[in-house]
């Protein structure tokens, strides 16, 4: 009969295991991805994996991983370990008055905001959302690329599919 102790050390050992398994992605695309915060500042050609629970970017600089994204339903991680919920993340990295979900639906190329003043065209859509002394945004979804800038909190995040 195996004891506790060891039955503990299996069960912990298989918890480790399951977490490092790779996640499958249903969608992989090659992105140029600027993505420039007050605290952030990264520009350059990475890849975006995609599956319905979460989102994963990579940004590359000669050849090296300079940052790492997975966004899921409740959280952004960053890098290895280092995982937050959106609202924290919003706080420490964007605007602590932007909705939680702002990020991974920039990613996604949704609608932001509730689709508010949401105005549709052939290839995408545009918003353009203030209010004062929180945010001036001008967000656009067209063709193959996505462009959030937020004016008054110095935020610009683009992605350029090149697939």
């Amino acid at each position: 009969m195996i004891s506790y102790k060891s039955f503990m050390l299996m069960l912990f050992s298989l918890m480790l295991l399951n977490s490092c398994t790779n996640k499958e992605y249903k969608k992989q695309e090659s992105v140029f991805i600027v993505f420039k915060t007050p605290t952030l500042k990264y520009a350059d050609l990475g890849f975006m994996y995609e599956n319905k629970d979460e989102i994963k970017v990579e940004i590359y600089g000669s050849g090296k991983a300079l940052m790492s994204l997975e966004i899921s339903s409740q959280n952004v991680c960053m890098g290895f370990l280092s995982c937050m919920h959106k609202k924290q993340f919003n706080n420490k990295v964007l605007s602590q008055t932007y909705p939680d979900n702002i990020i991974e639906n920039i990613f996604r190329g949704k609608s932001i905001f509730n689709a508010k003043t949401l105005m549709k065209k052939s290839n995408g859509f545009t918003q353009k959302i203030s209010e004062p002394n929180k945010y001036n945004i001008t967000y656009s979804v067209l063709n193959k690329q996505i462009k959030f800038h937020d004016t008054l909190n110095n935020i610009l995040i683009k992605v350029k599919r090149l697939n």
